[in-house]
């Protein structure tokens, strides 16, 4: 068993809000005594713990308590930023002392900045992301072994594991800046994954597959039970897979892999991939990039969101924002310097890591959900692919073109006849958007990019 402690803070977490912004509203000062014309704090705090058995015996146990503290500092057009867990006085003068010296040795950007103070969210509401729960070792590692020994109790022919994890995070993060805005806001996140593995009696063939759900409130999470036995009928349900000719059919996306084709519409409408002319959705802004299907939103203000926060990485209120309405694009993901760049304002998504600059980042992006379940989608098809799960990465985001390993299920006649794998689906992002002919009405968020099944007209499937 391995066990993993990490602690990281000089003192305790336990400062409050009133003690952080006090904290950076001095290192601001020190910061414009020593020459910065802006400057913004982001003070994070935190603790995790994970919990991984396998085959009913505690494999790994990790805890960690950190606290960081990121400056970033302006002196004109030039910037520079740097973190430090020390939190002492003289690690906090030195910290102000070396980040201007490295701004004032950077080139000059002209659009570099912070947003105007104008811009600075003026509410921030209360988005039920934290639950006060805290769960010990021993109570993880009981969900932990419950989700995996339901997963061998499902099916006789679950054989082996490569464990269950249960984690659980809560942390707060602060962030001010020298226009005088100061913010807050305290989050949580509870997890199990259950990765059974499955075997074939006839042939000792294996088969891998996993289940999990995750959680702003304990109390929301489905019981370990429900999670391990999904995640063996997932597995169980891949043994016999086959290969299949190579051709050009219909594809059915589930709703983990259609998440992962919407990831890359956000990805192409990601602000800095814009500004370097490095998206295929460069100057679509008004046209039609998708089926009439489509409508897609982000929405930072998602009452209990895994992506929810009041403000972004800048001090920017988030909003819910229209990406994608009835096929047509109506806007990018951008945050304050992106927006420079192509001349358009913030859309409230600066994502933004302690001790980095911001960069742009979704919070709740989604596609609305249609009025065919996947079950009618499946039926729709004659002869096709219904794709449980995606390997590889093989996309151009200049070009759009699309290619990814895949595996899944055969279906004939409107019914999964057989389990697939080692194929390859091949399209055009460009072109496959605009033939999705179905959209199913079974979106559950269990990340910040989520989709509900859909289907696409027609995409090469690549096997023997």
């Amino acid at each position: 068993m391995e066990i993993v402690h990490r602690e990281r803070a000089d003192r305790s977490l336990t400062m409050g809000n009133g003690g952080y912004a006090q904290l950076a509203a001095d290192v601001l000062a020190r910061a414009k005594a020593c020459g910065a014309t802006e400057a913004d704090i982001v003070v994070a705090d935190g603790e995790t713990l994970s919990v991984q058995v396998r085959v009913g015996a505690v494999d790994r146990l990790t805890k960690a308590r950190e606290k960081r503290l990121g400056l970033r500092v302006f002196i004109g057009k030039r910037s520079a930023t740097t973190s430090t867990s020390d939190f002492s006085q003289e690690s906090l003068k030195q910290l102000v002392v070396d980040t201007c010296t490295l701004a004032g040795a950077v080139v000059e950007d002209e659009v570099s900045g912070l947003p105007d103070a104008a811009q600075m969210a003026t509410d921030q509401p209360n988005l039920d992301l934290y639950d006060e729960t805290v769960l010990d070792t021993e109570t993880q590692i009981d969900w932990a072994k419950r989700g995996e020994a339901a997963a061998f109790a499902a099916d006789q022919r679950v054989t082996n594991s490569e464990g269950a994890e249960f984690d659980s995070s809560s942390g707060r993060v602060v962030l001010a800046n020298s226009h005088g805005f100061v913010g807050s806001y305290k989050s949580s996140n509870f997890s199990l994954s259950v990765s059974p593995i499955a075997t074939d009696s006839g042939t000792g063939a294996m088969q891998r597959d996993a289940w999990y759900e995750v959680q702003r409130k304990f109390a929301r999470l489905g019981s370990a039970e429900s999670i391990g036995q999904e995640a063996a009928r997932r597995a169980v349900r891949r043994l016999g897979a086959r290969k299949v000719s190579t051709k050009r059919v219909p594809v059915v996306f589930d709703q983990e892999t259609a998440g992962s084709l919407l990831a890359n519409l956000c990805s192409a409408a990601s602000g800095y991939g814009l500004y370097k002319r490095a998206s295929f959705l460069l100057d679509k802004l008004g046209q039609t990039i998708a089926s009439d299907l489509i409508t897609v939103y982000d929405d930072g203000r998602m009452v209990g969101g895994l992506g929810s926060r009041p403000f972004d990485g800048e001090g920017l209120a988030t909003r819910k924002n229209t990406i994608v309405e009835r096929g047509v694009l109506k806007s990018y993901l951008l945050d304050t310097y992106s927006g420079r760049k192509l001349g358009l304002p913030s859309t409230g998504n600066a994502s933004r890591s302690v001790g980095e600059s911001p960069s742009v980042g979704p919070t709740n992006f989604y596609l609305v959900p249609g009025m065919k379940s996947a079950q009618e989608i499946i039926g729709s098809v004659k002869d096709g692919l219904y794709v449980t799960e995606l390997i590889g990465f093989g996309i151009n985001m200049v070009t759009g073109d699309y290619s990814r390993g895949a595996s899944g299920f055969w279906i004939e006649n409107g019914e999964p006849a057989y389990p697939v794998e080692e194929i390859t689906i091949a399209g055009n992002l460009k072109q496959m958007l605009k033939d999705i002919e179905l959209v199913g009405n079974d979106l559950v968020f269990r990340g910040r990019i989520t989709s509900p099944t859909l289907k696409i007209s027609e995409m090469m499937v690549a096997g023997n």
